[in-house]
């Protein structure tokens, strides 16, 4: 294997893979990075078994062929070169040598037939969608998602595919948040898969705002193309919880306030919660919102705010940090938060969108 290409058009595939290359592997081969030369491209792929890149640029082809390199060490060394640096990547006896002006690097190998590849995940459809509104599904949703819960089926997201909707839902049983999309041509069938919590924020990072992303749905398997970026993930093997029904379909109060000032009292009034639980209080009484907080220090923090909401008196628990999780992916300047009663989830959502919900558990305080 042999090619010369300038150092931004090595840098860049490297940067876009390197995110799920472990520093602490099982297997030695997976701190490796796949370099496959071909036809005038190389292809940079890095896994860790659960989570597959691969990125392909155009580079000077002098001999094809595939070799596995330090995938830390090869990036550093190509941040450490000068700006547009022209580097050559050669494999002599069993090291790949990397040069660059006077600079010289000899990088252990290991033989690429050791490397683990996804080569087809047996697709079952295609659907086609803007990056920017993938990337607004993950970012609306991916915050709910469970960490390391032992319904591990929690710790990810449910993407469903429904007639001429994409949908991302993630809970960890304490909270729920839905957001949905629609796609430009009805789907092949309906289906639901779970993608795992590091296959999320990978694709959440790779993903840009310029163009589309093809995502191919399989059994075990979900892909995605971005641009010349190829992201691969295995599915969490479980039943999804029935989201809709935690969902409440029609709450008796409706809050109507202002999303900023009830984010800022939120967050003055989260300062003197207990610092383990995050629990407030909040208190309802018409056209106000009282948010109350306090701690086993007996310190006590309370705010007012004037709201729109002509119901019953109500007082509710709430996980504060659940609250703000939920205001700060809410879009526009209002926002409207659905109450039955004391015991009962509340439902946010932006007045009039049905596009995101969010959904909180109500705390005993």
């Amino acid at each position: 294997m042999k090619l010369t290409a300038e150092r931004e058009k090595l840098l860049s595939p490297l940067q876009a893979v390197i995110g799920v290359v472990e520093r602490r592997q099982t297997m030695p081969v997976l701190a490796n990075v796949l370099l496959s030369v071909r036809d005038g491209r190389l292809a940079i792929t890095a896994t860790d078994l659960e989570v597959e890149l691969v990125a392909a640029t155009e580079v000077t082809v002098q001999q094809a062929g595939d070799i596995t390199v330090p995938g830390r060490k090869f990036l550093d060394i190509l941040r450490a070169l000068p700006d547009k640096a022209l580097v050559s990547l050669a494999v002599e006896a069993e090291k790949v040598v990397i040069k660059a002006a006077r600079s010289r690097f000899s990088l252990s190998t290991l033989p690429a037939v050791e490397f683990p590849t996804i080569d087809d995940i047996n697709s079952q459809q295609t659907v086609r969608l803007p990056r920017k509104e993938l990337l607004r599904l993950l970012e609306k949703t991916h915050f709910s998602m469970a960490q390391q819960d032992v319904r591990y089926y929690l710790n990810g997201m449910l993407l469903e595919i429904d007639g001429q909707l994409l949908r991302a839902v993630a809970t960890d049983g304490h909270r729920l948040a839905l957001c949905e999309t629609a796609l430009s041509a009805n789907a092949k069938s309906a289906q639901q898969v779970i993608v795992p919590r590091k296959g999320v924020l990978e694709l959440q990072r790779i993903l840009g705002d310029e163009g589309d992303a093809d995502l191919a749905i399989g059994s075990n398997h979900v892909r995605a193309q971005i641009g010349d970026v190829r992201f691969t993930s295995k599915l969490i093997d479980g039943r999804f919880p029935e989201y809709s029904r935690v969902i409440p379909a029609a709450p008796a109060a409706a809050i109507r306030a202002d999303r900023d000032v009830l984010r800022q009292a939120l967050q003055r009034t989260a300062i003197l919660s207990n610092e383990k639980y995050r629990g407030i209080r909040i208190t309802v009484k018409k056209n106000a919102v009282t948010v109350q907080a306090h701690n086993p220090e007996q310190e006590e923090a309370e705010e007012e705010i004037e709201v729109n909401y002509d119901g019953a008196d109500l007082e509710v628990g709430f996980n504060v940090n659940y609250l703000l999780d939920a205001l700060a992916a809410i879009d526009g300047i209002e926002v409207e938060l659905g109450l039955t009663d004391s015991n009962s989830s509340c439902l946010i959502r932006s007045p009039g969108n049905a596009a995101a919900r969010y959904v909180v558990m109500p705390m005993r305080l």
